[in-house]
């Protein structure tokens, strides 16, 4: 191939007791990059679309991720690159993850696929540090791999892929406000009770578990978050609002996405899931706030080539 256009979905990552290590990949909303292949060494991008992100590649979380991964092959030809955001940056839901997940993975098809998609996460994470100031994996794993990911570690990076219950549904609503996902970070604390970590392990196994025996009950009792959401949810505004009608609405629970400000919910079915975002919907049109809802089902395949 001498160019290819890749889709490169949206993400949710935490799931509200996995803080970092916990992801899944979302079907309805994603990214569009097109690679051109070209007889000059290097990476040049050449259009971004939907976002004001700086061109020069160094600048850039897919030039750094694409670079990073030429930099284990070097060709003796080159790329062009054209970005289509269509995942606002600062939503919670990957927008740093799906553009460096595509362009690795772009790179990789047109490249003869040296690495296999477990291998290009960490390309992938060198270009999200570009965005939020340390390599994690928690978005661009479930963006290249599709379904949920657990990352168990990083040294040496292991990364476990988990099929998602059929009738699982995610519906996520972003308020259009900026939350830097470096100054998120800032505002967590750097030790916490040891009472508070055990509660955390304890719902992480049980969504884990949750998932793969399909048991939905297990996965709603499994859906909270201690540590990281009480510090943070107070920057996004109706919080408790959204979660509290969310839940009433039969979601099986809610929480921040990513570092925020979107909130998704999971739910057991479409219909539930779809209630649960006309509740979103509601709330937020009484506010002043832009915002944007989608209901999705997991993403099984990841990052993906299209026509």
């Amino acid at each position: 191939m001498e160019s290819i256009k890749i889709f490169c979905p949206a993400t949710v990552a935490n799931l509200s007791c996995g803080f970092d290590v916990l992801g899944l990949c979302l079907e309805a909303i994603g990214d569009e990059i097109i690679i051109q292949k070209t007889p000059k060494k290097g990476i040049r991008l050449t259009k971004i679309t939907g976002a004001d992100l700086p061109l020069e590649p160094e600048k850039n979380v897919a030039g750094v991720a694409a670079q990073s991964l030429l930099n284990e092959i070097n060709p003796d030809f080159g790329f062009d690159i054209e970005i289509h955001k269509k995942i606002k940056v600062g939503s919670g839901i990957g927008s740093s993850a799906a553009s460096a997940s595509g362009v690795v993975f772009g790179l990789n098809e047109l490249l003869g696929r040296p690495f296999t998609k477990k291998e290009l996460v960490y390309f992938a994470m060198k270009g999200e540090a570009v965005a939020s100031g340390s390599e994690h994996a928690d978005n661009v794993a479930p963006a290249l791999l599709g379904g949920f990911t657990l990352v168990r570690g990083y040294n040496p990076l292991d990364i476990i892929r988990i099929e998602s219950p059929s009738e699982l549904y995610v519906t996520v609503i972003h308020p259009q406000i900026e939350l830097k996902t470096s100054e998120m970070r800032a505002v967590l604390t750097p030790e916490i009770s040891l009472k508070s970590a055990i509660t955390q392990w304890g719902n992480l196994g049980g969504l884990i578990a949750g998932l793969y025996t399909n048991d939905y009950g297990l996965i709603q009792r499994s859906l909270h978050d201690g540590i990281v959401e009480p510090l943070r949810s107070k920057f996004i505004p109706n919080f408790d609002l959204v979660k509290e009608k969310a839940i009433e609405c039969g979601a099986l629970g809610a929480g921040i996405s990513g570092s925020g400000p979107s909130i998704f919910s999971l739910s057991k079915g479409f219909e539930t899931a779809t209630n649960v975002a006309n509740e979103m919907r509601k709330i937020f049109s009484e506010t002043a706030i832009p915002f944007e809802v989608h209901v999705s089902k997991i993403n099984p395949e990841g990052v993906c080539i299209i026509n």
